[in-house]
């Protein structure tokens, strides 16, 4: 019998990887689209950031669904989003309108990784395929 801390462990670790894996197969199916959109914003290296964004959404993400290393694997993407935040959303370098949305998305980003670190430390409990404990 499932308990409500195990549901509630179960639709956050869905909604968190559907979250990345969506686009991330978009990035993939849209390729070299991302590094086009990558250099625009200017970083260094647009074709490794795609590179990294591309596997990240779409080699990391699915062990975490399907329940597997998932400790591991969280804090990893919480550190990837961290990063990857501070690349692509430079907000205090834009002017209205785009700063609004970037803004935006900034903050909402900080708090999907607060949301991998909070799975990172719960873990699955007795959903996980294989317990990371």
């Amino acid at each position: 019998m499932m308990s409500g801390r195990n549901v509630e462990l179960l639709a956050g670790w869905i909604l968190i990887t559907l979250f990345f894996l969506r686009p991330g197969i978009q990035k993939l199916l849209g390729w070299p689209g991302i590094v086009h959109v990558v250099a625009h914003d200017g970083p260094p290296f647009p074709l490794f950031g795609g590179i990294i964004a591309v596997l990240c959404e779409t080699v990391v993400i699915p062990p975490i669904l399907l329940g597997v290393l998932v400790r591991p694997l969280t804090l990893f993407m919480a550190i990837y989003t961290v990063g990857i935040n501070s690349v692509a959303l430079r907000y205090w370098q834009m002017h209205p309108p785009a700063s609004l949305a970037a803004h935006l998305n900034f903050y909402k980003n900080l708090a999907i990784a607060g949301g991998l670190l909070a799975l990172s430390r719960a873990g699955l409990g007795r959903l996980a395929l294989r317990a990371d404990e």
